[in-house]
């Protein structure tokens, strides 16, 4: 991987070969995340727009030679990424904003944006030769790389707190993982997993610990400013929970300015639920990410629950140094932007993916933006994944008998 120049810690600005170490800086323990470092220069000379338009391979491979795998790696066979990216003049007008866009990742393999991560776990253990992999999560993470894994036939090991969602669980379940329901929080999950992963050897996909997770996760990244013509849009709007995935999209956003591909850094707006709200705290206090307290979370958004964020330093630096925010929306706040923004823009999201809507109502509200800005929503997992919350968002279905007349009395009043 002549592309890959090294790893260099967040926290403390070591920086390493890419065979030296496995996920973190050895001189600060599970706290070193790393950050891979590319040779920009050789790869501008090698691969351009020009070249990409080119390329009739509609996935996250297409963008191969701005990823840390090895030329010759053989990928999983799932299509996974360049997901629609949906122009929502519909939703757009009821905001007073002219250019909205929804990003839809509920369109991935496994119906989340964390195949993504899932695609480049796979890759990298396979190159490392590993017989099971492994990982933490509250069900969408689990579900990427156990879908991801079953592709190609490898062996995976998932911990997932008991209270993931029914969905979630069946899906790993039917693909084949060998699951471990965790009688606790994501956060001891995650800790299981660590100990798990160095005492078997497994290969761990966790992120916020393997750095190669938000390499999978800047393509989004990629697709938005590819899908827009190479212009980036003025702002981002993505749900936080582990930091993780607004980590990568500023890690994607970066390498393009790089290159020189986009000639500005969108805006990134964080959108946490209120009652996992550490980054948010952190962020308004102005307080050191690695200094960080655990919080005890409570959501409904399951996949962005997370009492002490995990890659939380990528995160914050996400926001602070595109001049973004992070926001706060209610749990009620999330529900109602389920079927608000499947019926403006027909996309239907689980509590996750709809707290990105929430926070853009919620950032409108505040008038943190100018109604002429490109916003992009992110929408991050189907609303598929978690049908009970959805449920909860709306009311319910009307029930006639098998006669015309009961439909008609059930009918009026609805249309004029």
């Amino acid at each position: 991987m002549r592309h890959v120049l090294g790893l260099k810690c967040t926290v403390c600005g070591a920086e390493h070969a890419p065979d030296e170490v496995d996920y973190v800086c050895p001189k600060h323990g599970n706290e070193g995340i790393l950050d891979v470092q590319y040779d920009y220069g050789l790869i501008a000379r090698q691969f351009t727009p020009k070249v990409l338009a080119k390329n009739q391979q509609l996935d996250i491979w297409r963008y191969k030679p701005l990823l840390p795998v090895k030329p010759d790696s053989a990928v999983p066979p799932l299509q996974v990424g360049w997901t629609p990216l949906y122009s929502s003049p519909r939703l757009g007008e009821s905001l007073g904003l002219q250019h909205l866009y929804v990003k839809d990742d509920g369109r991935q393999p496994t119906a989340s944006f964390k195949d993504r991560a899932s695609a480049v776990a796979v890759v990298k253990a396979q190159e490392k030769g590993a017989s099971v992999i492994t990982t933490a999560s509250t069900g969408n993470a689990a579900a990427a790389l156990a879908g991801l894994c079953a592709s190609v036939g490898q062996r995976n090991v998932i911990f997932v707190p008991a209270s993931a969602p029914e969905a979630k669980v069946a899906q790993l379940l039917v693909f084949g993982a060998t699951v471990l329901l965790v009688e606790g929080t994501y956060d001891q999950a995650f800790d299981l997993c660590l100990e798990a992963s160095a005492a078997y050897g497994w290969y761990n996909r966790n992120t916020g610990y393997n750095p190669y997770m938000s390499e999978g996760k800047k393509t989004a990244s990629y697709e938005i400013c590819e899908q827009l013509g190479w212009k980036a849009p003025d702002r981002v709007f993505v749900s936080v929970g582990d930091g993780c995935i607004i980590g990568g999209l500023h890690k994607g956003f970066c390498d393009l300015c790089a290159l020189g591909w986009i000639d500005k850094m969108p805006k990134l707006m964080g959108v946490q639920a209120q009652g996992s709200a550490a980054l948010y705290h952190a962020w308004k206090d102005k307080v050191d990410p690695l200094h960080m307290k655990p919080i005890e979370a409570h959501t409904i958004a399951d996949s962005i629950s997370a009492g002490l964020p995990r890659d939380r330093i990528k995160a914050m630096r996400a926001v602070v140094e595109t001049d973004g925010a992070f926001l706060t929306v209610s749990d009620e706040e999330i529900l109602q932007a389920i079927p608000a923004l499947a019926r403006g823009a027909g996309v239907f999201a689980e509590p996750a993916g709809a707290a990105a809507y929430a926070g853009l109502l919620k950032a409108m509200q505040q008038a943190l933006l100018d109604s002429s800005e490109t916003v992009v929503v992110l929408v991050t997992g189907s609303g598929l994944k978690d049908v009970r919350a959805a449920m909860k968002s709306v009311g319910q279905a009307m029930r006639v008998e098998p006669d015309f007349r009961s439909v008609r009395q059930a009918l009026r009043g609805v249309f004029p």
